[in-house]
């Protein structure tokens, strides 16, 4: 089916009307770019944050994801991606799922036709990269795809169908991947975990054949989140586990874990995997106190929590750290 899609793309440019300057997010400046893009399986809309000190240069790229009822612009006001996108010069996709899609807003991470490579949400978020990727100077070894809630459980679908395209991922208050199957399963799994990735066939060899390899992944998951079982993070985790460990070439990953506090904030347990060369190749927080809410965000945007650690300056640290090379990622084949 891949060389079967014909992809039809609009980014509109004009000068004071699609193409505007960035919200002032945090004291940020720059430009925030609206465009569409469309193939078999849709349309899909989205803004581009475009950095004051990007001039042509060769650059990251970061897809955001945002959870239920939430916008691009809402997304980007909670989370304030866009001050370090200010500090590191990258850019940021902001897709925006349609209200056609799914009445809430939400990313339809639980059905199995958006849950395949080429196909449904997925191929078209992989479209939206792929053509910002084209149309700017991007650093095809540095694109990453973070989300959360349902943008996080599809951006582990994203990382599990596209482990070629897509450097590193993060999963805040997401869940794993195929954890529901449809929506009666999907309010399973977000209640009371999904079904035990021990107990289930290997979803992420299945899925990434034959690009398998082990993405390497940040998850965030308050202890106190009523809304995605805290389980499901600790699932997240346990896919990767198992799958670093099946294979041709089998590996165990050694575990560090270290405890923190937010000063005047939620305390932390933070959780890294290595690799035998010293490379994290996972890594967890488990935030105490912490609800559904974007860990460390601002009170502009919806579901975000000011008092846990810094998520979005964590993880793009732990980006910027894991280039799409072959030393990053173990392979599995």
């Amino acid at each position: 089916m891949k060389n079967k899609l014909q992809s039809s793309i609009s980014m509109p440019i004009l000068p004071g009307t699609e193409r505007n300057a960035a919200p002032s997010f945090g004291g940020t400046v720059g430009q925030f770019v609206a465009g569409s893009y469309t193939n078999p399986y849709g349309t899909r809309t989205y803004k581009l944050s475009i950095p004051s000190g990007y001039h042509g240069q060769s650059v990251p790229l970061i897809i955001m994801l945002h959870g239920c009822t939430q916008t691009p612009e809402d997304f980007a006001a909670g989370t304030r991606m866009q001050a370090h996108a200010e500090a590191a010069t990258f850019l940021i996709v902001y897709p925006a799922q349609s209200g056609k899609a799914n009445r809430s807003g939400c990313w339809n991470w639980f059905q199995p036709s958006d849950q395949q490579r080429d196909c449904g949400e997925p191929s078209l978020i992989a479209g939206i990269t792929r053509h910002v990727m084209a149309s700017y100077h991007v650093d095809p070894q540095r694109v990453y795809v973070a989300g959360m809630s349902a943008g996080g459980a599809m951006a582990m679908i994203m990382g599990v169908t596209y482990p070629d395209l897509y450097a590193a991922i993060a999963v805040h208050s997401g869940l794993a991947y195929g954890a529901a199957q449809d929506l009666r399963s999907a309010l399973t799994a977000m209640h009371k975990g999904g079904p035990d990735p021990a107990r289930q066939p290997n979803r992420i060899r299945e899925a990434s054949d034959p690009y398998t390899r082990i993405v390497p992944t940040i998850i965030f998951h308050g202890d106190q989140d009523r809304t995605v079982d805290p389980r499901n993070g600790d699932q997240v985790l346990a896919q990767w586990l198992i799958t670093s460990r099946t294979g041709q070439y089998p590996m165990d990953l050694s575990e560090h874990t270290t405890q923190g506090r937010v000063p005047n904030g939620h305390s932390y347990t933070r959780t890294s995997y290595t690799d035998p060369r010293a490379q994290t190749v996972l890594e967890q927080w488990r935030i105490y106190g912490a609800g559904h809410a974007w860990s460390g965000g601002s009170r502009e945007g919806s579901f975000t929590d000011p008092h846990g650690p810094n998520a979005s300056q964590e993880i793009v640290r732990f980006f910027l750290a894991h280039p799409h090379t072959p030393q990053n990622g173990v392979p599995t084949e």
